[in-house]
C-alpha cells in the first residue's frame, strides 16, 4: 500500500519505517529541510534502538523515502497519516494549529479518495475539525480515522512491530477495512485489533497515559509515607503487585516522570475537563505530586549538605528522561540540576545518550563527563537520575575511590541499600530504611 506519513518525530519516524518494513511505500513528509537531508543520508536525529538499522534498510529498498514534497507525498498515496506534534498551549490545552495546517494541506493536495489518519495525540472531537477543515478545501471523498499509538520510547519499534493492541476508531466500513489491511501484517499471531467510533478511540489514548501518569504519582505519595512510618516502599510495592487486580508495572517510587507525553496528555486532559464542565481532582493531583517528588528529592539533598552548595561537586548519572532514549524534555534532571546550580553546585555529568541534549539545554552551565566514572572524580555525592543498565551495578570500591565521600542519593532506588552501608557507602534513596 502507498502511505504518507506527514511529520518525522518520533512517532511519525517509527510508523512510517516499520510500515515500509512491512513492505508498504511510504513516503515521510516534514517541513524542515535539514532534517529531511540528514534522513536521506542515513543521520538519524533521535536515539530509538533498532531504528536506525530498519530505516537504512528501507531506505535502501527503496521502500522508505523522505520528503519536503507534501502535496506529491499526498497525491501518491493512499493513506495519510497526520503525526505532527500538539504541543501545549500556556493555558494547558493541546495545540492542534499543526494538526489543522496539515489538513488543509492534504485537502488542496488530494486527487482522488483518501484515508487520513489522526495518529498525533489529539482530544475529543478533533476528528470532526479535521473533516470539516478538508471538506471545506477539496470536491473529492475521503474519511478520516483516529489511530492513536502507545509506543514507549525506548521499545518504540517493538511496540509498533508486535503491539498490545492497535485501536482504530472509524465511522467508516471501507476506512476500517484499509486500516486493518494496514496492521494485519503485525498481527499475524493475534487479532489485537480493537474497533471503536471515532471520539472513543481518540479518549482512549488520553486516558491511557492519564491512567499510567496517576500510578507513578500514586506509588510516590506512598513511599514518601512508607518513609515517616518506617515502612518499606519495596515491601508494599511487592506486596500490592502481586494482587493480579492492581499488576507490576508502573509502580515504582522515584523521581517522577518526565517526558512529552505524560504530563502535556494530563494536563490536556484537565483542560478539557474544565472545558466540559467535569471533575478533574485526581487528574490534577497527578501532575502536582509529580512536580513535588522533584522538590522532595532535593530536599534530601539539601538536608544531607545543607542549602548552600557553594564548591561541592555533585555527579549526576543520567540526563535523559527514561532510559534508552535521548530525549530530555520534562525530565526530572532539569529541574534538579537548575535547582542546584542555583545553590551554587558544581555538576558534573553524564548520560550513555543524552548528552548532546543536555548541552542544548545547560550550555556551559555544567561539565560533560566522558564516562559514568569520570563523573565522580571528586564529587561529594552521586545523584542516581536514570536508571540506564550500565548504572545497575558499579564497581563500587572505584566509586568510593573517586569520590570526596562515598554518598550516593538513589532517585530510582536502583541499589541495595544494605549491602551498600556494608560496604561503607552512605546511601539514602526515597520511600525506604535501611538502618
Amino acid at each position: 500500500m502507498k502511505i504518507c506519513i506527514i511529520g518525522t518525530g518520533y512517532v511519525g519516524l517509527t510508523a512510517g519505517t516499520c510500515l515500509a518494513d512491512m513492505g508498504n511505500e511510504v513516503i515521510c513528509v516534514d517541513n524542515n529541510k535539514e532534517k529531511t537531508e540528514m534522513l536521506q543520508k542515513g543521520i538519524i536525529p533521535i536515539y530509538e534502538p533498532g531504528l536506525e538499522e530498519l530505516i537504512k534498510v528501507n531506505f535502501a529498498e527503496n521502500r522508505l523515502k523522505f520528503s519536503t514534497d507534501l502535496d506529491g507525498a499526498v497525491k501518491s498515496s493512499q493513506v495519510c497519516f497526520i503525526a505532527v506534534g500538539t504541543p501545549q498551549d500556556d493555558d494547558g490545552s493541546c495545540d492542534l494549529s499543526g494538526v489543522f495546517e496539515v489538513a488543509k494541506s492534504i485537502a488542496q493536495a488530494m486527487n482522488g479518495y483518501k484515508v487520513i489518519v489522526d495518529k498525533s495525540t489529539v482530544p475529543v472531537g478533533t476528528a470532526e475539525k479535521v473533516a470539516k477543515i478538508i471538506k471545506e478545501n477539496t470536491n473529492f471523498d475521503f474519511d478520516v480515522v483516529s489511530n492513536p499509538e502507545f509506543l514507549k520510547q525506548g521499545s518504540a519499534v517493538d511496540d509498533f512491530l508486535y503491539p498490545d493492541r492497535v485501536i482504530i476508531g472509524s465511522d467508516s466500513k471501507h476506512a476500517t477495512e484499509i486500516m486493518q489491511e494496514i496492521y494485519s501484517p503485525f498481527l499475524r499471531t493475534a487479532n489485537r485489533v480493537i474497533l471503536m467510533d471515532v471520539k472513543s478511540a481518540e479518549m482512549t489514548k488520553y486516558t491511557a497515559n492519564a491512567f499510567l501518569a496517576t500510578k507513578i504519582s500514586f506509588i510516590n505519595e506512598i513511599a514518601n509515607l512508607c518513609e515517616k512510618t518506617g515502612a518499606d516502599a519495596e515491601m508494599v510495592r511487592i506486596g500490592i503487585t502481586t494482587d493480579s487486580r492492581i499488576g507490576n508495572q508502573f509502580l515504582f517510587p522515584g523521581i517522577g516522570f518526565g517526558g512529552s507525553c505524560f504530563g502535556k496528555d494530563v494536563s490536556a486532559l484537565i483542560s478539557f475537563t474544565e472545558e466540559h464542565n467535569c471533575n478533574n481532582d485526581i487528574l490534577k493531583a497527578v501532575n502536582a505530586t509529580n512536580q513535588k517528588q522533584r522538590l522532595n528529592f532535593l530536599q534530601k539533598i539539601y538536608n544531607r549538605l545543607g542549602e548552600n552548595l557553594t564548591n561541592k561537586t555533585i555527579a549526576v548519572w543520567g540526563l535523559a528522561f527514561k532510559p534508552k532514549t535521548n530525549d530530555m524534555r520534562d525530565a526530572p534532571s532539569i529541574t534538579i540540576i537548575n535547582k542546584l546550580l542555583e545553590k551554587g553546585a558544581i555538576i558534573q555529568a553524564f548520560d550513555p545518550k543524552a548528552m548532546d541534549t543536555a548541552k542544548g539545554i545547560f550550555g556551559n552551565k555544567i561539565k560533560y563527563a566522558k564516562s559514568s566514572y569520570s563523573a565522580l572524580e571528586n564529587a561529594d555525592c552521586l545523584l542516581l537520575l536514570t536508571e540506564w543498565n550500565e548504572f545497575r551495578r558499579p564497581d563500587m570500591d572505584k566509586v568510593k575511590n573517586l569520590m570526596k565521600f562515598p554518598l550516593i542519593f538513589d532517585g530510582r532506588n536502583q541499589y541495595n541499600g544494605k549491602r551498600l552501608k556494608e560496604q561503607g557507602v552512605e546511601y539514602i534513596c526515597i520511600g525506604r530504611n535501611f538502618n
